[in-house]
């Protein structure tokens, strides 16, 4: 059918799926789609972009549907908004930007597309027996770059790997936390801080990825759970004992902080009226939380000293 309309195909199969590669030769191309069998739908890969993310089943090919779910929080997009997408010639990215996905937003824009702003990084929700899924984020992407800057200010340090967390359980508590804080900062522009470093050790690795930041664990030294903007400051709080240390990146509800410039030991809490406290009582900056549900692990960093 498609030689009808002078549409080349090619048919690669990879294991799990059958490939359509379409008009491989010509200067639009290539074009891919994914034939894929019901039972490992779920391990396919992730989507590029959101204009992407459609697909039909067989025997209801007059109905659309996603290949991935983003409806729900914390991506909310709907069928309705990636159709108009496409009738107006734009895309949302749904992944992290590395060297890859360049080359594709590269060729959308050669065929009249517009790229839109503020992508996100979608991943799939992981297996109901797990709490979680964790998926390498691509070396070649700005975003591992930039934390990979950031973690050069440890003398010696060796990023070995840096995975992005997917946790729907913690990312409702959090979704949910942020809305509260909202409404008791109606004057704040923004609650929250999107990139802040923890460092942890022993049942804290696995415990943050599976249950986040719980209150009944907080630091042993102090009350809350302490969040560092230089990884320098969270690396003391790793294992000093091993060679492999583990530090997350997360995105945090500040809210109203209290802004301290020297330790106050007595404070098992944040005071009324403020969600956080800023310690800059030292040359780097401290930030500290009190409740379940104001941070959010999106990174796990494991690295070398």
């Amino acid at each position: 059918e498609l030689h009808k309309y002078d549409i080349s195909c090619t048919v690669c199969y990879d294991n799990w799926r059958y490939i359509l590669v379409l008009d491989e030769n010509k200067s639009t191309g290539p074009f891919t789609m994914d034939l894929i069998e019901p039972h490992v739908a779920l391990t396919q890969d992730r989507i590029d972009f959101d204009v992407s993310n459609l697909s039909l089943e067989k025997d209801y090919t007059h109905e659309l549907g996603m290949r991935i779910d983003i409806t729900q929080k914390p991506y909310s997009i709907e069928l309705e908004a990636i159709v108009e997408n496409i009738k107006n010639k734009r895309f949302l990215t749904l992944r992290p930007i590395d060297n890859n996905l360049n080359r594709r937003i590269a060729k959308m824009k050669d065929r009249g597309w517009t790229q839109m702003e503020g992508g996100l990084s979608v991943i799939p929700e992981p297996h109901k027996e797990y709490h979680a899924i964790l998926v390498p984020l691509p070396r070649s992407s700005d975003l591992h770059a930039a934390i990979c800057q950031k973690m050069r200010n440890i003398p010696g340090v060796q990023v070995k790997s840096i995975e992005e967390i997917r946790n729907p359980f913690l990312e409702e508590i959090y979704e949910g936390m942020k809305k509260i804080i909202k409404r008791q900062c109606p004057k704040t522009t923004s609650c929250e801080h999107p990139g802040l470093f923890h460092g942890t050790q022993g049942d804290g690795i696995d415990g943050i990825t599976d249950d986040g930041y719980d209150d009944r664990f907080f630091n042993t030294g102090g009350h809350g759970a302490y969040f560092a903007d230089d990884p320098l400051k969270s690396h003391n709080y790793t294992d000093k004992t091993s060679k492999t240390r583990v530090m997350y990146y997360n995105k945090v509800l500040l809210g109203e902080s209290m802004v301290l410039n020297e330790p106050d030991k007595n404070l098992v809490c944040a005071p009324k009226n403020y969600h956080s406290i800023i310690g800059k009582h030292n040359q780097m900056t401290e930030y500290i939380i009190y409740r379940y549900g104001q941070a959010l692990p999106c990174l796990k960093i494991v690295y070398t000293v």
